[in-house]
């Protein structure tokens, strides 16, 4: 859902006929007050896809390399090859990024790697011990972009410390977007956090007015909302552990949920019910869920953590569809 105040701060924005501030000045310096940032180290995009383009469009282009894992957020290889560079795939462990693949696969065309975490669609995540081992075995002209889009549903211990990184190197980029746990898809708001230099070099390559009026407001207001957020962030816990342990509990029909810390759960379909015709099942009892083949993910379903009731609706249906395969 959405914050009811960022809700109500939607009628109460400049109307459309107005252009919006450019800068997003208030929301970066709500953004900055929230995490402990200088707002003058944030950039603003039409979601964090625009940025994380730009960071590939900033600093990768044809002959360069732009490196990631296996089942990594599909925008990565769009950002590559938009911008004329190379998309190199690292083998991925167990569904989750592998940084001994990441980095045995760098070389010097390498110019950016991009690490979603948690990761998305599998949600696989890497603790701060290993995102700071890849950070000091890239070479120091090669850009770590971290797309944290779903950092919000950690829980606080288990922060990867990508802003702090980000503070301290002038070759990482954090991005994150208010599309997931502040449910603000529609309106595309994102930013991103790094050195001076790489702030400068996207403030100049970005849209001048990338983030419109209501996208401004919302966000102001669920930035403001933290109560929000932490009932949100409890209660995808709570649900997603009780519908990850109610589809290994269908173990012996081939069903498994990958360990997840995102909003989804990516189920494994290694039995007699495909993951083709669960998707289909799905689908006929009202249930829109993601069927990922074209990401070389055929057995598996990416489904998004909903209320209780759906959850355990989903896996009652999974179980009877399993039983009858």
């Amino acid at each position: 859902g959405t914050s009811p105040l960022a809700l109500a701060a939607r009628t109460d924005a400049d109307a459309p006929s107005r252009y919006p501030d450019p800068d997003s000045t208030d929301l970066r310096a709500a953004i900055g007050a929230l995490h402990g940032i200088d707002p003058a180290l944030l950039v603003m995009g039409t979601g964090s896809d625009e940025l994380l383009h730009l960071a590939a469009q900033g600093y990768a282009g044809p002959g360069d390399e732009v490196l990631f894992s296996r089942f990594s957020f599909v925008v990565y290889d769009i950002a590559a090859r938009r911008c004329g560079a190379t998309p190199v795939e690292a083998p991925d462990r167990d569904y989750g990024s592998d940084v001994d693949a990441l980095l045995a696969a760098v070389n010097p065309r390498t110019r950016v790697v991009f690490l979603a975490n948690p990761n998305n669609p599998t949600g696989t995540f890497l603790p701060a011990a290993e995102v700071a081992r890849l950070h000091a075995g890239l070479p120091g002209d090669v850009l770590l972009v971290l797309d944290q889009a779903y950092a919000e549903y950690l829980d606080p211990a288990d922060d990867d410390h990508g802003l702090a990184l980000a503070a301290a190197h002038g070759n990482v980029l954090v991005t994150r977007t208010f599309s997931k746990i502040y449910g603000l898809a529609g309106e595309r708001v994102g930013w991103a956090t790094g050195g001076a230099a790489l702030i400068d070099t996207l403030n100049r390559i970005r849209g001048p007015f990338n983030v419109t009026n209501s996208g401004q407001a919302m966000a102001l207001a669920a930035t403001a909302d933290q109560a929000f957020v932490t009932h949100a962030r409890d209660h995808n816990r709570a649900v997603r552990a009780a519908f990850a342990e109610a589809v290994n509990a269908l173990g012996n029909h081939g069903l498994r949920a990958v360990p997840s810390e995102a909003n989804f759960v990516l189920v494994l379909f290694e039995g007699a019910l495909s993951a083709e015709a669960a998707y289909a099942g799905l689908a006929e009892r009202g249930y829109m869920v993601r069927w990922l083949p074209n990401q070389g993910l055929r057995d598996a379903l990416r489904i998004t953590i909903g209320t209780r009731e759906q959850m355990e609706a989903i896996a009652a249906a999974l179980r009877e569809m399993a039983e009858v395969a």
